[in-house]
C-alpha cells in the first residue's frame, strides 16, 4: 500500500500488533526533521547591491587581465559565480557595466579629494586648492592602469571625459566658493576647472610616457603651481 499524504501509516509489529506512525495531515517527528533540513542548507539570497558589486568587481578584474574587448559577459558571470541571466537584472550590456565602473572610479576619486580638502581649515583656500592638486594626482597615479582600461580601453571619444564629470563639477564649486570669499579672482570657473583637470591628465600621461618611474612629488608640485597661476595666486 503506498504511503501518501492524507493516509494513516501503520507498522506491523511482532505478534500482529499494529502501531499508528502518523495520522492524516500530521507528520511524524522524523518527517518534520526531513522537512526542516533542506531549509537549513538553502543559501541566502544576497542583497541586490552586493550582487551588483560582485558583478562589477568580476568585470573589473577581467578587464584588467584581458582587456575590455576580449572579455565576455559569460566570463563575467562565471567569475562572479552567477547565472548569465542574473547579469541582465543589473546591466543591459557590457558597455553598461563599463559605464558603471567608470562612475565608481570617479566617485572613489572624488571621495579622496573631498577628504583631503576637508582636512584644511575653513579659511585656508590656498591649502584647499593645493589639497585638490595633491589628492587628484595621487588618485590618478595610484590607479592609472585601471583608469586607462576603463576610459581608453573601449576607445571613447576624447570629449566624453568632460561631459558629466563629477570631479570637474566639484572643482567648479570649489573655485566659485573661493572667489565668493575673495580668495582669488577668476572670470570663468568652469573653463578654469576644465583647464586644470586637462592639465592633470596631460602632465601624468606625459610623465608615464617619458619616465620609467614617475615622481609623484614633482607632478604634484607642478599641478599645484598650475592651479595657483590659474587663479592668480603666488606659489607657496
Amino acid at each position: 500500500m503506498p504511503r501518501s499524504a492524507g493516509h494513516n501509516w501503520v507498522a506491523q509489529l511482532a505478534g500482529g500488533t499494529s502501531v499508528l506512525l502518523s495520522v492524516r495531515g500530521v507528520p511524524s517527528s522524523r518527517q518534520n526533521d526531513s522537512m526542516r533540513s533542506p531549509a537549513k542548507s538553502r543559501p541566502r539570497t544576497k542583497p541586490p547591491e552586493q550582487r551588483r558589486d560582485e558583478l562589477m568587481n568580476a568585470a573589473e578584474r577581467l578587464f584588467l587581465a584581458h582587456g575590455v574587448g576580449a572579455t565576455t559577459i559569460e566570463q563575467i558571470t562565471s567569475r562572479a559565480e552567477v547565472a548569465k541571466g542574473t547579469f541582465y537584472l543589473y546591466f543591459s550590456s557590457k558597455d553598461d557595466i563599463l559605464a558603471a565602473l567608470r562612475d565608481r572610479f570617479a566617485l572613489e576619486l572624488l571621495a579622496k579629494i573631498k577628504a583631503a580638502i576637508a582636512e584644511k581649515k575653513k579659511e585656508d583656500w590656498k591649502g584647499k586648492l593645493a589639497a585638490w592638486a595633491a589628492a587628484t594626482v595621487s588618485g590618478y597615479v595610484e590607479s592609472i592602469r585601471l583608469h586607462d582600461i576603463l576610459f581608453y580601453g573601449s576607445r571613447p571619444a576624447a570629449r566624453e571625459g568632460l561631459v558629466d564629470n563629477i570631479v570637474i563639477d566639484h572643482l567648479v564649486e570649489l573655485l566659485k566658493a573661493g572667489a565668493t570669499q575673495g580668495a582669488w579672482s577668476i572670470d570663468d570657473p568652469r573653463s578654469t576647472a576644465v583647464f586644470l583637470f586637462s592639465g592633470l591628465h596631460g602632465i601624468v600621461d606625459d610623465a608615464y610616457s617619458q619616465q620609467k618611474r614617475v615622481q609623484r612629488s614633482r607632478l604634484t608640485d607642478w599641478l599645484e603651481r598650475l592651479c595657483f597661476r590659474a587663479v592668480g595666486l603666488p606659489p607657496r
